[in-house]
């Protein structure tokens, strides 16, 4: 489970201490003694053969040991798959890098690898969001089971059972009611909290996983306008570049007909041809009048 603490948000860290601290060591420094004499101290008022077992069973078809072993085995079952998984991710990166390089990684690129925390993103984040959902629903599947098995959370003094082969209605007494009554309250109290840190957590990834999108569609955007403010001034230069060079040729072109036209006129002149005037040189030659 370490790895699981090391690639968890601080809410699933607190989640875990609360699963090993006050469940986990609970469950086996105190309850396991309370309920351990749970059989042979349920006592009834007869001494017919088989009654006091079948009302036993009756009474308690499940041990509440056993609903709470089962109970943390479903819940630390999915926190240990996203364990697995965070280690193949590992893998996977670590087999990359070893490929990716000509020269062999030195040791302490490897032990960094193993003790870099991956981020909550991608299927990472997919996966640690499933384990929640599970774990949401396995800890209220059992408080309900527990609740329906024994008729509420509360440790009876007394019970009447009248099940074959019991003779008539029979009284039979449960041992530390009381006390078994606190442990019961104390381990569904547990429970309860690790829902809502359960549920918190996952509040919170989505609600971070929402902002994260937010900003990346905000970035985009961003980078579009900017691409596109840049491709537009680049265009305006080139239109700029392009009428600039249109007007120099056009300028070029007028002053070379206007040369045309008076290299002619002198043509005509020194031919002594006075008799063409300036309006045919003009038209021949195509220039302004």
């Amino acid at each position: 489970m370490g790895g699981v603490n090391k690639h968890s948000t601080s809410l699933g860290k607190i989640w875990l201490s609360v699963l090993f601290i006050f469940r986990v060591t609970i469950l086996v420094l105190a309850a396991e003694r309370v309920w351990g004499d749970e059989q042979s101290d349920f006592t009834c008022n007869t001494q017919q053969p088989g009654c006091k077992n079948v009302c036993y069973d009756h009474f308690f078809p499940v041990s509440h040991i056993r609903l709470w072993c089962l109970q943390l085995i479903f819940v630390s079952t999915p926190a240990l798959l996203m364990a697995m998984y965070v280690s193949f991710r590992k893998r996977g990166v670590r087999r990359n890098l070893i490929a990716n390089r000509r020269d062999r990684p030195t040791q302490e690129e490897l032990e960094n690898l193993k003790k870099r925390r991956l981020p909550i993103t991608g299927r990472l984040w997919l996966t640690y969001t499933c384990s929640l959902f599970f774990r949401i629903i396995f800890e209220a599947g059992f408080m309900y089971a527990l609740y329906y098995i024994y008729d509420g959370f509360q440790m009876p003094r007394l019970v009447k059972c009248e099940q074959w082969p019991c003779p008539n209605k029979v009284d039979c007494f449960i041992s530390r009611p009381t006390e078994k009554t606190v442990f019961t309250i104390f381990m569904v109290a547990s429970s309860a909290i690790c829902i809502v840190l359960n549920v918190a957590e996952l509040i919170y990834l989505i609600i971070k996983n929402l902002m994260r999108c937010s900003t990346k569609h905000k970035m985009s955007h961003v980078y579009t306008d900017h691409e596109s403010k840049d491709k537009a001034v680049s265009q305006n230069k080139i239109n700029e570049r392009f009428l600039s060079t249109a007007d120099s040729d056009d300028k070029a072109t007028d002053s070379f007909i206007v040369v045309q036209c008076l290299d002619f006129a002198q043509i005509c002149k020194l031919h002594s041809l006075a008799w063409i005037s300036p309006w045919r040189c003009s038209k021949r030659l195509l220039c302004p009048v």
